[in-house]
């Protein structure tokens, strides 16, 4: 596999990561995690995770693949 295919499957992991944590996010509190290691965001009955490191990478990526080609 070339290395954009495993920067794929580690962002997929990250994904699915972040996902199972809004999950969890319902039941704990991450009140002592910093919001730019992850950030979660509660509405209702609406959650939402999100990490600032994760959308950086992810357009760091891209920019990177787009200057490249």
């Amino acid at each position: 596999m070339n290395q954009f295919t495993w920067i794929g499957i580690v962002l997929i992991l990250l994904g699915i990561a972040f996902v199972l944590v809004s999950i969890l996010g319902r039941f704990f509190t991450f009140e002592g995690i910093p919001n730019w290691l992850i950030f979660v965001y509660s509405s209702d009955n609406f959650y939402f995770a999100t990490s600032p490191i994760l959308i950086l990478i992810s357009m760091i990526v891209l920019i990177f693949k787009c200057l490249t080609n």
